[in-house]
């Protein structure tokens, strides 16, 4: 009898093991759901759709399926006349949750008016959201978020489609197409959004979508964007961006002299800007050509904007690294190491001594609340249910950064459409891709200065997401839908 009990409980195992579906999703699938959000004190019901679409070779097999969130305003007269905002974060590898769950989003996380986590752990309304004037779609990136290659892993899978600047703008220009094309959007004026290595990657969608689908913008925004052109090159250009970032970190922490601290921060940061262009660039210029006095000067100079010592940056030819800053600038004030990405949060390394800090204080804080909040969000909320895992950071390296024309690709786009217009939103305190980056590569896009009246900046007195403090959050979102508002072409015809 035992046997026979046993044989059974066997059987069992072995058809419910066959009967198992493989933990993978559907190429092609998508979940419907409505809700309502109370955005500046008018309530906006709309539609939310999340699913996945294929990515496809070039004999129309499924190389890859791409995970999106869609939201739609209800009750649109004129869906034609509706912008439509496409949403990216950056990495590269990195998922669309950032933006999507605590920037322009209907959900946003439950964290404190600083953006620190708070538990429990969820999401809440977002009164700021631009849904109010834009539809929204965020878009994960092969191996991102719930998206995936197919096949997911192997020696099958062709890297050379995804992974690089232009096989990442190819394959995404053509998906969009298919979403604009599926959900009827191609009246509908456009805007793509990038954050950190998502300005590199709008900059080359804003011509891909134009000379490849034909898909012209109204719109580029760049959000805390990277430009490997500045960010991965060394040199004198390169090393000088980053003193004024060094200031304003600085200035946070009360580190800098009272003659500046006493200052408000935008008083300060156009004296070090300023400095930063017409002395340090040309100073570090000369290497070892500087004379003795001049380099003594321009070292106490950075050391009164950046809260180091003079000495101390003597020793490192006045080049100093941000490693070194966020490890050293308050090593005499605590001890603690300042945050890579936003510099206001602080870490406790194992020591004092060290050329870096053992880990970035900011990127921990914020997947305390980030990751829970997305997957309970998805799963809960919008009710796509999966065993997935959701990839906050995906498996996209090696990452090709070779050919990287990017920046010229944005300028050709602009000069062939006279609709398409670029904002760029940076936080002061961040050390990653700094303010004062985003504001270089923003005039070195048209080095001419014929388009500049196109481009626009704003700063945050925040990191690089700057949207996690509540009052930056509400200015960029009415920074952001002010842009929109502004630059819809509303008849008028694209010419000079």
């Amino acid at each position: 009898m035992k046997k026979t009990l046993l044989t059974v409980t066997l059987t069992l195992l072995t058809l419910s093991a066959s009967q198992a579906q493989e933990r993978k999703l559907p190429v092609d699938t998508v979940v419907t759901t409505q809700h309502s959000v109370t955005i500046n004190g008018t309530l906006v019901n709309y539609t939310a759709q999340t699913g996945t679409q294929p990515v496809w070779d070039e004999h129309g097999k499924p190389i890859a399926s791409l995970h999106y969130t869609y939201y739609t305003r209800n009750n649109v007269k004129n869906r034609d006349a509706r912008p439509l905002l496409i949403s990216f974060n950056g990495g590269p590898g990195s998922g669309s949750v950032w933006m999507h769950l605590a920037y322009t989003g209907p959900r946003i996380l439950k964290i404190d008016d600083e953006g620190y986590p708070v538990q429990p752990y969820g999401v809440k309304q977002n009164p700021f959201s631009v849904l109010d004037v834009t539809d929204i779609v965020y878009v994960n990136p092969a191996n991102t978020g719930y998206s995936r290659t197919i096949p997911e892993s192997g020696e099958e899978v062709d890297r050379k489609k995804f992974f690089g600047i232009n096989a990442d703008v190819k394959y995404l220009a053509e998906w969009l197409n298919t979403f604009v094309t599926r959900n009827n959007r191609w009246r509908s004026p456009k805007y793509i959004i990038g954050e950190s290595y998502g300005g590199t990657r709008v900059m080359g969608l804003s011509l891909a979508l134009q000379d490849q689908q034909w898909m012209y913008l109204n719109g580029v925004i760049m959000v805390s964007p990277a430009d490997y052109k500045v960010i991965r090159q060394d040199g004198p250009v390169s090393d000088a961006l980053n003193l004024p970032y060094y200031t304003a970190a600085a200035w946070h922490h009360k580190a800098l002299p009272a003659a500046l601290q006493q200052k408000d921060l935008l008083e300060i940061l156009p004296e070090s800007e300023e400095y930063t262009i017409n002395t340090l660039i040309p100073a570090l210029a000369k290497g070892w050509n500087i004379s003795d006095n001049e380099k003594k000067a321009v070292a106490e100079k950075m050391a009164y904007y950046s809260g180091l010592s003079a000495n101390e940056i003597i020793d490192q030819n006045l080049v100093v690294p941000t490693r070194y800053f966020w490890k050293h600038l308050l090593k005499g004030k605590g001890g603690y190491n300042v945050g890579r990405l936003d510099s206001r949060y602080l870490g406790i390394d194992r020591q004092l001594f060290g050329e870096g800090p053992d880990y970035s204080a900011e990127l921990t804080s914020w997947l305390h609340s980030f990751t829970p909040a997305i997957n309970y969000y998805l799963q809960e909320e919008l009710k796509f249910k999966t065993d997935i895992k959701y990839n906050m950071f995906g498996p996209v390296r090696p990452w090709d950064n070779s050919d990287d024309e990017t920046r010229d690709n944005l300028r050709q786009a602009m000069a062939q459409n006279p609709y398409l217009n670029v904002l760029v939103q940076s936080g002061y305190y961040d050390g990653a891709t700094t303010y004062f980056n985003a504001k270089y590569t923003m005039w070195q896009v048209d080095p001419s200065g014929r388009m500049k009246d196109r481009f626009e900046f704003k700063g945050y007195r925040s990191g690089h997401m700057m949207y996690l403090r509540r009052e930056d959050l509400e200015n960029a979102n009415n920074d952001l839908r002010d842009f929109i508002k502004r630059t819809m072409a509303n008849g008028k015809s694209a010419k000079y």
